[in-house]
């Protein structure tokens, strides 16, 4: 289902001029930005943004690259490391250097020799607990991949399908840096066997299936264990009234993968002068400082200041697993088929 966000109204200019005045941003679910910092964009550029969200980030990179010939918007944010091959090998994007790009930290940047992607920003899936429910059972809460699979945890984790669901993928690709290509298969053997759950994704599993989340609770949630980010810890506290002095989640940190967020300028974009303009103003200064407590992921600018509520209650995972981008790109799709057949059928 598309929603429409607007900041905006209907789109002016000649159709295909490329000087509309409307520039539109297709993304996942998850997009936020300040009204203030949006309209300081739309006064300086001259351009009005219209947002549609199209789902979970791979459902939203599948539609973009089966409507790309027509596409619904300009920019596309929300393209993912564990994706990128699969948007760049469709053809999904044009060239274009972000203005700022050379502020951009060394170690998030792709596909240097087109820049047909700006890194936006980045964070870090990993299990996240319910601290009472551990508590409350004088349970250690897991650290690693390895304790997931152990007999006291069984039936209380719920992930997300790899196959449609970008944490549900970065999971996958975790656990496969980790026990690498030989391993990843025996390990999720064991996890099924251990009584994972699996469902479509990140919305269902965080605010329906997992207990320790504000949404999970009001659904009666009863897995105290969820594949989300090291960030979400500081939504539970940021959006909680009145404000608890501690997050009523944890992080395990031993299960989490280093995921960067992309956005490019979608090929046949109506209105190219306006996403290049908006490409700018993704890596600007403001709204990279904007992000955290919108979007809840960390900024990819050199200098970008974090809130104190992100640094106390969501701090980057210090040691998560990685892998190469080509070496996603070779292995992914059979990855996910193996996966499927393994752990849904």
């Amino acid at each position: 289902m598309v929603g429409t966000l607007a900041a905006c109204g209907s789109s002016g200019g000649d159709e295909g001029s490329g000087d509309s005045k409307t520039v539109t941003l297709v993304s996942h679910d998850s997009w936020a930005a300040s009204k203030d910092v949006i309209a300081a964009f739309e006064k300086q550029s001259g351009y009005k943004v219209d947002v549609l969200e199209d789902g979970d980030a791979g459902q939203a990179v599948n539609k973009a690259i089966l409507t790309k010939d027509n596409p619904q918007g300009d920019v596309f944010f929300g393209v993912d490391n564990t994706l990128l091959s699969r948007a760049l090998d469709n053809g999904l994007f044009q060239p274009y250097e972000a203005k700022g790009s050379d502020r951009i930290k060394a170690e998030y940047r792709a596909d240097q020799g087109k820049h047909r992607v700006t890194p936006v920003d980045t964070g870090d899936i990993c299990v996240n607990y319910d601290k009472k429910y551990f508590a409350d059972h004088k349970l250690e809460p897991p650290k690693s991949f390895d304790d997931l699979v152990k007999p006291q945890y069984k039936n209380l984790l719920v992930t997300e399908n790899a196959s449609a669901s970008s944490p549900g993928l970065g999971f996958l690709l975790g656990t496969a840096a980790k026990y690498g290509d030989d391993g990843w298969q025996g390990y999720w053997k064991k996890l099924k066997a251990n009584g994972v759950k699996v469902v479509d994704g990140w919305e269902q599993a965080y605010n329906e299936e997992f207990s320790g989340s504000a949404g999970g609770k009001k659904a009666k949630g009863d897995r105290p264990l969820v594949v989300s980010y090291a960030s979400s810890p500081p939504v539970e506290v940021v959006y909680a009234d009145p404000k608890p002095g501690a997050a009523p989640t944890g992080v395990a940190q031993g299960t989490c993968f280093r995921q960067v967020e992309y956005a490019g300028l979608l090929s046949n974009a109506e209105n190219t002068k306006g996403g290049k303009a908006f490409l700018d103003f993704l890596i600007s200064e403001r709204f990279q400082e904007d992000m955290p407590l919108n979007m809840f992921v960390y900024p990819v600018r050199e200098g970008a200041q974090v809130p104190p509520e992100f640094v106390k209650f969501g701090p980057q995972a210090k040691d998560p697993e990685t892998m190469d981008p080509a070496k996603i790109a070779d292995h992914r799709d059979q990855w996910v088929k193996s996966w499927t057949s393994l752990v849904l059928k």
